[in-house]
């Protein structure tokens, strides 16, 4: 008799849309996963990466057990063995070293499991080290950093009401190919283009013309990092002009007039000379969004991940609260979660340059040093040498700026235990292969994201399969190996209860619990009972009495960034003009270096080309589809040039994320489709300096047809 076919709802955890899925199972076997169509948000919709769920979970490559490096080779071994080895290896390198010699590094798949946000911070701090990095630096960290220097949480961030704007404003993102990103927006197509139906506008502003320029109101190109220029001349504009607007936040707001005085010399003329956008299109797109009842400016990973990363984050939000957008409808608001939910008292708010990096002296940021300091700390020798590392769910060799160096760091290291199931370019150099269990094995509820959402709502779902004899979750994983560290350094350990239990607790005594809403009385059996999710409502207004600060005002100009605004004066001064500058780019199949395992998503041609405008190609005597040499300070990458005008000239653009073709890789797929590592070519002294955050993107580069093909124009 053959198993019966079961129906399973879920959270695709793959990116941070979070979109509801269907699941049919016959035993072992996955038969096929579908769009939840009751889920409260996504509506059915997924995109092609909620499929590579089966992929992950089927996958050869993935590891099922510990494995123990000997020589070039890897032996499976025990989970005793294991533990044992982790936790005695790191606590000798302290021991022998001092407790900064142990560093560690976070990937960004850890932030879409729920058991490794609960348990990760009791693990760290079993090991006590200052030395904490993670893929936070190499992304949203001025972000969060502007929410903790304005509204006093990191996690305040004001979402973009998507679903009810008539203006918005999208400068550097591209939400058709990353379903929105610190903007849970499952459905994006959908949700953009309804704008316009409704008789608004959506505006995109961008070095490259991309999927989302391809269906907005209007594309303007910009140069890449010049975005604070122009952003800047916007909030003198919105000054000059006496086009600033009164909100019910006007008397709960500090520091507008620093911010008017501060920012009077950087003028329409000079972003426009800086920028490459004509200065009366600044002007109306300013026009429009303070005469626009219903209007939200909103920046992403091309805002953040450059020079003036934190400075173009603060003006994003200083534009929005100038037209009243802030916590306005249609404006930009912030969530109510069931768990973790943002006020003051609330814990995680952050906390910002209480010790340096020791090699370059880079500021923390709730505890954590920029990625870009962490090669360094390893290879520069002195007292609190990084020495061991321990990396969960991260890759950093590709995915961090300046990846040779970073692989030379790795190979340095005198032990090293990756938390993680697959061998990839970084795991390649662990000691020791610590690996979870498969999505599809552990129940699932979304922490970090649900902070983000475009509408609030909660879901918890169980488990797929059961986990195979011997496996273990993430949890369970940091709970032994913590435990054991404190045993042997004769510390104290509280080994937590399973994950479930921990934000069941919260969400009983969060906004919807019985304490703070007894209509509601919200707990984990009443979400367990509901596998679509529960709908928790649109965003509304509610900004006032969840300021965070210490006098609870918004700190609309914050000394350290108002500060900055003299560097970014000094370079309005500064000749920088460039041959080319890299950008990156984003596919819908991809999530940074974590998904190309899987056949369904890398299948099709080849998605690491350079991109390049015609006009660039004709004048260093390119042609499409020559293999050419793209060379940075810090090193050099081959590959093929498509001739585009989706870039503005002067601008190249190479993905992220690929270059698995490691020797020693242990992933098929990856491997086979290889790619380009554009990381090999980021700067890690290219960065923001205010907070140090990594600038993929203006990297000054030169591009040359590679000397075979030279050779062959030659003979021809």
């Amino acid at each position: 008799m053959s198993d019966p076919i079961k129906t399973h709802y879920r959270a695709c955890h793959l990116c941070e849309a979070i979109c509801g899925l269907e699941i049919k199972t016959q035993g072992t076997k996955i038969l096929s996963i579908k769009g939840d169509k009751e889920d409260p948000v996504s509506h059915g919709f997924i995109c092609p990466k909620a499929t590579a769920i089966a992929d992950i979970h089927n996958d050869p490559d993935r590891l099922r057990m510990p494995h123990k490096r000997l020589g070039e080779d890897w032996v499976e071994i025990s989970w005793d063995e294991a533990i044992e080895l982790a936790a005695r290896k790191l606590v000798e390198t302290q021991q022998y070293h001092g407790d900064n010699s142990v560093g560690f590094f976070a990937g960004n798949p850890g932030v879409h499991n729920y058991g490794n946000l609960t348990h990760g911070p009791a693990f760290r701090r079993a090991v006590k080290t200052k030395n904490h990095y993670s893929a936070t630096s190499l992304d949203q960290l001025p972000h969060q950093l502007t929410s903790w220097a304005m509204y006093g949480h990191q996690f305040a961030l004001p979402i973009p009401d998507v679903d009810h704007t008539d203006l918005m404003v999208i400068m550097g993102g591209n939400p058709l190919a990353s379903n929105g990103s610190i903007m849970t927006m499952p459905n994006a197509p959908k949700r953009l283009k309804a704008i316009k139906e409704r008789g608004g506008k959506l505006v995109v502003i961008d070095p490259r013309r991309s999927e989302t320029a391809d269906i907005a109101s209007q594309h303007i190109f910009i140069k890449p990092g010049t975005d604070a220029f122009v952003l800047m001349a916007m909030i003198n504009t919105l000054f000059r002009e006496d086009w600033v607007t009164q909100s019910h936040l006007t008397d709960h707001v500090k520091g507008l007039e620093i911010i008017k005085e501060s920012v009077t010399h950087f003028s329409l003329e000079l972003a426009a000379q800086k920028s490459g956008v004509p200065s009366e299109q600044i002007r109306q797109l300013t026009q429009a969004l303070a005469e626009t009842d219903k209007a939200v400016i909103y920046g992403r990973m091309g805002v953040s991940v450059q020079e003036f990363g934190a400075l173009c984050q603060w003006a994003i939000q200083v534009i929005n609260l100038l037209i009243g957008a802030t916590d306005s409808v249609g404006g930009a608001m912030l969530t109510s979660p069931a768990f973790a939910y943002v006020t003051k008292g609330a814990p995680g708010p952050g906390h910002f340059s209480r010790f340096d990096s020791r090699v370059s002296n880079l500021p923390e940021f709730s505890g954590e040093l920029p990625a870009v300091a962490l090669a360094e700390e390893i290879l520069t020798p002195g007292e609190g040498q990084i020495k061991a590392m321990v990396t969960i769910a991260g890759n950093p060799i590709i995915s961090s700026a300046n990846a040779n160096e970073m692989e030379k760091a790795f190979e340095s290291l005198d032990f090293y235990v990756a938390f993680d199931f697959y061998i990839n370019a970084t795991t390649k150099h662990a000691d020791l292969i610590l690996p979870p269990t498969s999505p599809l094995e552990h129940d699932h509820f979304d922490i970090a994201f649900l902070r983000f959402a475009v509408h609030n709502s909660v879901r918890m779902n169980p488990p797929v399969f059961e986990p195979k004899e011997g496996a273990l979750h993430d949890w369970q994983i940091f709970n032994a190996v913590g435990k054991r560290i404190a045993a042997l350094k004769n510390a104290d350990f509280k080994e937590l209860p399973a994950p479930d239990r921990i934000v069941a607790y919260g969400i009983e005594n969060d906004v919807y619990g019985a304490k703070q809403n007894p209509d509601m009385s919200l707990t984990m059996d009443k979400i367990k009972a509901a596998p679509h999710g529960i709908d928790l409502g649109p965003l509304k207004p509610s900004m006032i009495g969840r300021i965070a600060t210490a006098d609870s005002l918004i700190n609309a100009a914050p000394d350290f960034l108002i500060n900055d605004l003299n560097r970014l004066a000094e370079r309005a001064t500064q000749n920088d003009e460039h041959a080319l500058l890299l950008i990156g780019r984003r596919h819908i199949r991809s999530n940074n270096s974590w998904m190309h395992n899987y056949h369904r998503l890398v299948k099709g041609k080849p998605r690491w080309q350079l991109m390049m405008h015609p006009d660039d190609l004709a004048t260093r005597g390119i042609k499409d589809q020559d293999q050419v040499i793209i060379k940075s300070r810090v090193g050099e990458v081959t590959t093929t040039v498509i001739a585009t005008d989706e870039l503005m000239p002067g601008v190249v653009s190479l993905p992220h994320g690929w270059g698995h073709n490691k020797k020693g890789v242990k992933m098929s797929i990856a491997t086979q489709q290889q790619g380009v590592n554009c990381n090999e070519l980021t700067d890690d002294k290219l960065i923001d300096k205010v907070c140090g955050n990594a600038a993929f993107n203006g990297v000054p580069v030169t591009v040359s047809v590679a000397e075979s093909i030279k050779s062959l124009k030659k003979a021809i």
